[in-house]
């Protein structure tokens, strides 16, 4: 057990018998604490007590937890019927409505119920701790404890101190969340925490690259997939979250930093809200969800030959990685082991292809006064990336494009086409999601470790933003993001002062 964590003998009471709160109650009984479940709404908390059961049950029967643990868990939730009920409480979680008013109100109540020493927390995801904690006598033992949901699963908790929150209040909570069995992170109240607001970058690319039809939802979600290595890709997950919730929260978060143009909301997903195109739930969003409608493949380029005489710079990782997959499949090339001072990645022909910096293609054709340019976008892992987005530049002709594409496909790769838009998919995606990042570090909202683990644990990221800022090189994500920010002329693509500062001493976030 951690030195700070309540013991087992500590009773947990939880408020709101909704999927986050009996989610909530599941974790808890079956780290071992007696559990009290209470709900407004008549047989709500009594229902979500059964169904709690039945899933200890069900994990018994796939031999997960043994059936003698599975009746114990079970076992200690209980129900209660009133407020009064919760005196004995060493820990509250509220999971009720989003609404300020309700919470300050709920929280008011428990002040005239549990003990002084006892831990009041809420998890918001959106709502200011510090305001919350307002309305209180003793609001420095008030903090958030947001988990994700389906809260069983969803290994992230992030422990969110307001301005009057007692450190030994939040470490006591993360110490407990992590003896549940959680990866917690300590986080100070700002709007949308750490995920809300560094995961924002990763719909409203998307968004706007599809605003600018550099290719259609389908397409751009296979390449985040298959070259970035995300689970899911943008708009197959704001489907699946629902646009009312995602538009919701984006809203929200603009309006916290007073119009940040980070944070603008896309007319795109708002038509979307306006239409009831919720997503799943409403059986249509990006997609149709109706029973039988079949997903729309995203479009890949058709085979085309390849040209002899190609050449790669295996100085940079892609053009390493294309040496090793073309030497498995026996197409020769010239190597050269050297980093070019253009970023090369092969030639072809007359066809340059180069990693993307965050120009256009046609920028870049025009900066290096060659017309036949062609930008390959990020992988993850270029050595077990399943595909890769290429654009050509107006001035490269379709078979100049074509000589490229052959290449990438002969070391098994699917090329997407994209439209020459500045920083394609991915590369522009994760420096804005490393530029969120660095700044709500910059900002004392969390550390860079606290950043990292968040994005991974609490929306299954593949690998945190600043460990991938480090592993791409911090100049180059820097360069990334002040071409993007000259191309469109606009402050939402401005730079980290902190990640200008960490190239410029030329140290990593990841020491």
């Amino acid at each position: 057990m951690s030195t700070q964590a309540l013991p087992t003998t500590a009773t947990v009471a939880v408020i709101g018998a909704g999927a986050m709160g009996a989610g909530i109650a599941q974790v808890a009984a079956q780290a071992g604490h007696a559990v009290q479940l209470l709900d407004l709404k008549p047989g709500a908390a009594a229902q979500a007590i059964a169904g709690i059961q039945k899933t200890f049950t069900r994990l018994a029967e796939k031999g997960r937890m043994t059936a003698q643990a599975a009746s114990e868990a079970g076992a200690r939730v209980s129900l209660a019927a009133t407020a009064a009920e919760l005196s004995g409480a060493a820990l509250v979680v509220e999971a009720v409505v989003e609404k300020l008013d309700v919470k300050q109100q709920l929280f008011a109540e428990l002040e005239g119920i549990v003990s002084d020493d006892c831990i009041l927390a809420t998890n918001t995801s959106s709502i200011s701790i510090t305001a919350i904690g307002a309305a209180l006598r003793r609001p420095q033992r008030l903090l958030g404890m947001h988990f994700f949901n389906p809260a069983p699963l969803m290994a992230l908790v992030e422990v969110v101190s307001g301005l009057a929150t007692e450190a030994a209040v939040a470490q006591a909570v993360h110490d407990t969340a992590l003896d549940w069995g959680k990866s917690p992170v300590f986080t100070k109240s700002s709007p949308g925490f750490i995920v809300n607001r560094c995961a924002r970058p990763y719909y409203a690319e998307a968004l706007r690259l599809l605003s600018e039809q550099a290719a259609d939802p389908a397409t751009l979600d296979a390449v985040m997939r298959e070259a970035g290595g995300f689970r899911m890709g943008p708009f197959e997950l704001m489907d699946l979250i629902g646009h009312d919730v995602n538009f919701a929260v984006t809203r929200s978060v603009f309006e916290a930093h007073f119009g940040d143009p980070r944070f603008t909301p896309s007319l795109i997903q708002q038509e979307l809200v306006n239409a009831g195109y919720f997503g799943r739930k409403s059986g249509r969003g990006f997609y149709d969800h109706a029973a039988g409608a079949l997903a729309p493949a995203p479009t890949t380029e058709a085979p085309a030959t390849l040209a002899n005489g190609l050449a790669l710079w295996t100085g940079e990782a892609l053009g390493q990685a294309l040496a090793k997959r073309l030497t498995a499949a026996g197409v020769p090339f010239t190597a050269h082991d050297v980093r070019h001072n253009d970023a090369r990645v092969l030639r072809v022909g007359e066809t340059l292809v180069h990693l993307t910096d965050g120009r256009s293609a046609t920028q870049r054709a025009a900066d290096n006064s060659h017309e036949a340019t062609v930008l390959a976008d990020l992988t993850l892992d270029p050595l077990t990336a399943r595909g890769i987005a290429l654009a050509r530049a107006d001035h490269c002709s379709e078979a100049a494009f074509k000589a490229a594409v052959a290449v990438f496909q002969a070391a098994g790769l699917s090329v997407a086409r994209l439209d020459d838009v500045p920083g394609l998919a991915v590369m522009r995606t994760v420096a804005m999601l490393a530029n969120e990042a660095a700044d709500a570090v910059s900002q004392g909202v969390c550390d860079a470790a606290a950043a990292d683990t968040a994005m991974c644990k609490g929306v299954n990221y593949p690998i945190g933003p600043l460990a991938w800022a480090d592993a791409i090189g911090l100049p180059q994500v820097l360069a990334v993001l002040d071409h993007l920010a000259k191309a469109y002329g606009e402050d939402r693509y401005r730079a980290s002062l902190l990640l200008r500062r960490r190239v410029a001493a030329r140290r990593p976030f990841h020491d």
